[in-house]
Order: structure tokens, then C-alpha cells, then sequence
């Protein structure tokens, strides 16, 4: 499985960004702008929270197993693996979103006067930020359930030959 880049995290931030901004303007000509969900953020953060979870989980688990305590519980391959592929998908999503809700949240700094707007902007920052804490906590993840380098492939078990 291949690890998760933050450039592709960031392009994908930064895409949808300038594309959001770029549609809200056009919609906001238009007619009306489509409203930022209050639900956007905590959606967000429960992803966060859970993903955070689950590397806590593992890691707690890892860690038993390698002290080898009797009442210690070993980690499936598959399990991690799949916390693995759940956290790398929601990276990429909460990149997405994030970047979405940015550049909407751009736009909407144009009118903070109205009421309306200045709470739409408020709710767009805090999908960025929830966003940045799911992709934080996918990488933790990632992390976590990383195997230890195998010495095979990197020539330190080979003895050099003269």
C-alpha cells in the first residue's frame, strides 16, 4: 500500500479552493449562494475523532503486543489494513471539503456586514479546520499501522562482497 502525500493533499486543497471560490462568485451572480451546512464541521470532526480513535486503539495494541503482556491483544493485518485505507479515503474527502468550504468561505469574507453571510463564513472555517484535523489524524493512522522497514530490501542484512 502505498503512504498518503501531503502534496496531493494540499493540490486537492487548493484545487477545489480556487474552484469553490471561482463557483461562488459565479453562483452568487447568478442568484443566491447555496448555504454552508452547520453540520459540515461536526460531520467533519466525528471523522477526526474516530480515525484518532482507532490509531490510539492500535497503537495501544501494538505496543502490548511488542512488551508481550499476557492480556495483550494482537492486531489483525486486515483490520489495519482497512483503518488504513479508511483513513487514506478520508484524507483525501476531508481535502476535499475542506478546500471546498475554503474557497466559499473566501468569497464570503467579501460580506461579512450581513449577518447571514458573516455566520455561513464562520461555519466554512470550521470545515477547514475540521478538515485539516481528519487528514492530521488519517496521518497519525497511517503512521501507526506503518510496518518496520525490512532490512532484506535496504542491503543491510546483505554482507558486502569484495
Amino acid at each position: 500500500m502505498r503512504e498518503l502525500r501531503i502534496r496531493l493533499l494540499a493540490g486537492v486543497f487548493i484545487v477545489a479552493g480556487v474552484l469553490s471560490w471561482a463557483g461562488a462568485r459565479l453562483w452568487n451572480a447568478v442568484g443566491t449562494l447555496p448555504s454552508v451546512p452547520l453540520a459540515a464541521p461536526i460531520v467533519l470532526a466525528v471523522i477526526a475523532v474516530i480515525l484518532l480513535a482507532t490509531a490510539l486503539s492500535i497503537r495501544a495494541r501494538l505496543k502490548a503486543q511488542r512488551e508481550r503482556r499476557p492480556e495483550a491483544k494482537g492486531v489483525d493485518p486486515l483490520m489495519a489494513a482497512r483503518a488504513v485505507v479508511f483513513g487514506q479515503s478520508s484524507a483525501l474527502v476531508a481535502a476535499l471539503v475542506a478546500g471546498m468550504y475554503g474557497g466559499t468561505g473566501v468569497f464570503l469574507l467579501e460580506s461579512l456586514d450581513i449577518p447571514a453571510r458573516r455566520d455561513q463564513a464562520i461555519y466554512a472555517g470550521f470545515s477547514v479546520v475540521a478538515g485539516i484535523g481528519v487528514i492530521a489524524a488519517a496521518i497519525f493512522l497511517e503512521r501507526v499501522c506503518k510496518l518496520p522497514e525490512d532490512d532484506e530490501h535496504n542491503g543491510a542484512g546483505v554482507a558486502p562482497t569484495t
